[in-house]
């Protein structure tokens, strides 16, 4: 697939690696979920310049040596004397060789040292302290599991914390990008959009399975997710597991529970029977997994609050293919699919104002863009727009099917909201599928 975007990370790249060449050693951070084009961006960062590239499997140190002094000889043009069997080693020979040539040194699935040797992050701290100021190369740690490079980062108590000179958190394709995508294919429409990013939620590696298959429908979609030895079937699992470990049952349940609307702790506690504070919190901030939400305008202690996935693939298959993995198991994607057309319009209502608030987030309109409600769900408002300058609100209402939208009702829901917003002047809308490309072409 041609490469899309991600040219305010590549230029960050850039800045780092100028700022190599004409000084000292440097260090970026490449994180994200799995499949979200770490690799294929630093790989795009480094053409045309002096580059390593190693990634960590699960060998033993000495064979991943074995297959790095092969690049190592590679990029030197000389044959190494001697076997080296410790990382550190291979290490110290590039920090040196960079001395005199400026070079790239890309790690890939850095966090698989815990594994090899979680010595070596100490050690890969002794020696960039030692050769930091006399060597020209600028080494990508590149991470898949979130929470482990956050850890090696970011935790004041771990050997590399501080180390990093930039952190680059890569984040899936936005809605824009994926609409120029589908152009240059000419499949565009906003149905096609709608179910893309439901799906993928604009993930290159699942964007690519799609239309390397031609899925541009919605039909041509479900089709390659719900079929026997789907990629998608079992990528939800395997993207989640490592991350979460030996707990991740308890993690799936809660997950699963958020995906069919049960949205506050209480409800999941109420099916769960067992406290979950403590897992959900670490869904928030340690996995990044899932956010907090709570009604626009909401003090900071309010307790009024839910929870929601923030990933879109994420949330789709813990809905549909978590929910319904034993009829998957037992091939009765048939009947599966029924049961998927009953209850996917109601879905599509609630990634449909998702897509809305991102497109909406685009403009320089509004400087708090989100949703509101009151308690016991009342006065349920899709989308609420504040502009604080010129102290004006847009309340939004998002339907799939421009009939059903009731202005006239959604007046009646503000009058709370318009207590706590006291001289903001108030304009109402509704949005519906067929006017996401009008939106995204009045967008800067």
């Amino acid at each position: 697939m041609k490469f899309y975007d991600r040219q305010q990370e590549l230029d960050s790249l850039e800045e780092l690696y100028r700022q190599c060449k004409s000084g000292y050693g440097k260090i970026a951070v490449v994180t994200g979920r799995r499949r979200v084009g770490k690799t294929l961006l630093a790989k795009k960062f480094a053409e045309g310049k002096t580059s390593l590239y190693f990634f960590i499997s699960k060998k033993t140190e000495s064979l991943l040596c074995d297959e790095f002094i092969l690049q190592y000889e590679s990029c030197i043009g000389q044959a190494h004397i001697g076997r080296i069997q410790k990382f550190i080693e291979l290490f110290e020979l590039i920090l040196k060789y960079g001395r005199d040539h400026p070079c790239v040194l890309i790690i890939d699935e850095f966090q698989e040292f815990y594994t090899v040797n979680p010595g070596i992050y100490s050690e890969i701290q002794n020696k960039w302290d030692e050769y930091k100021f006399q060597t020209k190369v600028h080494v990508v740690f590149i991470g898949s599991i979130y929470s482990l490079m956050v850890k090696t980062f970011q935790n004041a108590k771990e050997p590399l914390f501080g180390r990093a000179d930039r952190i680059l958190y890569i984040k899936p394709f936005e809605v824009q990008v994926m609409k120029t995508i589908l152009e240059d294919r000419r499949q565009y429409s906003n149905e096609n959009l709608l179910y893309t990013y439901m799906v993928t939620g604009g993930v290159p590696r699942y964007l690519e399975l799609l239309w390397e298959t031609k899925s541009f429908t919605k039909q041509r979609i479900l089709d390659q997710v719900f079929k026997k030895d789907s990629f998608f079937i079992e990528e939800g699992k395997n993207s989640l597991v490592l991350e979460f470990g030996k707990d991740y049952g308890t993690y799936f349940s809660i997950l699963e529970l958020l995906s069919v609307g049960r949205t506050s702790r209480s409800e999941i506690e109420s099916v769960l029977e067992r406290s979950c504070g403590g897992y959900l919190e670490r869904l928030e901030r340690e996995y990044d997994v899932v956010e907090k939400v709570k009604p626009l305008g909401s003090k900071r202690d309010a307790r009024n609050q839910k929870y929601r996935i923030k990933d879109n693939f994420t949330h789709f298959w813990f809905r549909f293919v978590n929910r319904y993995m034993t009829l998957i198991q037992g091939d009765r994607f048939g009947y599966l699919r029924n049961v998927i057309d009953k209850e996917l319009s109601s879905f599509c209502g609630t990634v449909l104002e998702k897509l809305f608030i991102e497109i909406k987030g685009y403009s320089n309109e509004y400087g708090l863009i989100g949703t509101y409600w009151e308690r016991g769900n009342k006065n349920e408002i899709d989308i609420v727009s504040v502009n604080e300058i010129h102290k004006k609100i847009c309340v939004t209402e998002v339907k799939m099917n421009k009939d059903k939208i009731n202005l006239h009702r959604l007046r009646a829901k503000t009058a709370n909201l318009e207590t706590n917003y006291p001289g903001y002047e108030f304009e109402y809308e509704g949005l519906a599928l067929e006017d996401i490309s009008l939106l995204l072409e009045s967008m800067p």
